[in-house]
């Protein structure tokens, strides 16, 4: 008998290490970054379509500045499947209140998955064996399941899931305990974890039934749940700021991973587009008009295709135009692109630039 899973996207970040291309009416998740003409959002959805059996079955939570733009990408998006939340409070709420939504229209034993809504899967087969797995020990077992990739670099962009004893087989592909959680590591601990091979990339998916998850909560973050239960989303400003990592996953005792084999990434920062777009036959990305002397390993992007970008001698390094906002960064330095949008946010002259 086949299970019906109910999949959540998580559609309320920000991505502003894409500034300037992501920016408050245009966050990373309305972008398309991997070539294609779909928006990461509709690729997501799309890949979670035939999983959730249509769009009945599909739930979205996003905050209320782009919840507009939600559904202008998702029009057969059912509009009471759109949860919008008045203010960001990280993905701890966010769980939570989708949970309590779902529950009240499916019953506490529906199982639910959630996704960030702007990865990206390389197979659609292998991911969607691997959610049936994951479905099947959520549906039979007091399951948190979480989705793990093998490691191929040391990264410290990644939080990093431990595997404990096997648990079992679901679907043909083994299941582990999950000995811990561990936050972004510094880039030596990152290499001793990929030593051990116990370790692999937390993705952020996770799939569980939606009892187990509640009474979970109920025990490790009852700062979060009670009020949402009492108040609904109106106590939403009042409510702490954290994540469903922090909250729950590093401390329930049934927490469990399945390893995955299908290529994944977070589009986490500029560098994630050279791993998804890099050719052979170029020294540099391009996504741009780019004349260049001597220039190895750069990534060129302009959203007007007829602005020429003209570099010589340069290694390693980002180069964005966004109408009339240039950013030049060197690769190694991508992750501190937050930093410069709070920057940005902290002088009045630069408002019209988030």
């Amino acid at each position: 008998m086949k299970i019906s899973l109910f999949p959540v996207i998580l559609a309320g970040g920000k991505g502003e290490r894409f500034w300037p291309l992501s920016r408050q009416d245009r966050p990373k998740q309305f972008l398309s970054l991997d070539g294609s003409s779909k928006s990461l959002l509709q690729a997501t959805a799309n890949r979670l379509l035939s999983l959730a059996d249509g769009w009945e079955n599909l739930w979205v939570i996003t905050s209320s500045q782009i919840s507009p733009g939600v559904g202008a990408q998702l029009p057969e998006l059912p509009s009471q499947n759109l949860l919008v939340e008045s203010q960001g409070r990280d993905t701890a709420a966010a769980v939570a209140w989708a949970s309590l939504e779902i529950k009240k229209r499916y019953g506490e034993d529906a199982v639910i998955g959630f996704f960030p809504a702007d990865h990206w899967i390389a197979d659609q087969k292998a991911f969607t064996h691997t959610l049936n797995a994951a479905v099947q020990l959520a549906a039979s077992e007091p399951a948190i399941v979480s989705l793990g990739v093998q490691p191929t670099f040391p990264s410290t962009a990644y939080g990093y899931i431990e595997q404990g004893e096997e648990f079992g087989r679901f679907n043909e592909l083994p299941a582990y305990h999950v000995q811990r959680f561990t936050e972004k590591p510094n880039r030596e601990t990152a290499a001793d974890f990929i030593t051990t091979g116990r370790f692999c990339w937390n993705t952020g998916i996770f799939i569980f039934r939606v009892s187990v998850l509640l009474d979970e909560m109920h025990i490790h973050a009852p700062e979060i749940i009670e009020p949402i239960e009492k108040y609904g989303p109106d106590i939403y400003p009042q409510l702490p700021k954290k994540s469903i990592d922090y909250a729950l996953m590093e401390k329930t005792s049934l927490a469990y991973v399945l390893p995955v084999k299908f290529g994944w990434d977070d589009l986490g920062d500029w560098n994630a587009v050279e791993r998804l777009l890099k050719q052979e036959d170029n020294p540099n990305v391009e996504m741009a008009t780019h004349i260049s002397l001597d220039t190895q390993g750069a990534i060129v992007y302009a959203t007007d295709r007829e602005d020429v970008i003209a570099t010589i001698g340069l290694d390693d390094v980002v180069i964005v135009r966004d109408g009339n906002i240039t950013l030049v960064v060197k690769k190694d330095r991508t992750q501190e692109i937050k930093q410069l949008v709070n920057k940005l946010k902290a002088d009045p002259r630069f408002s019209s630039l988030l």
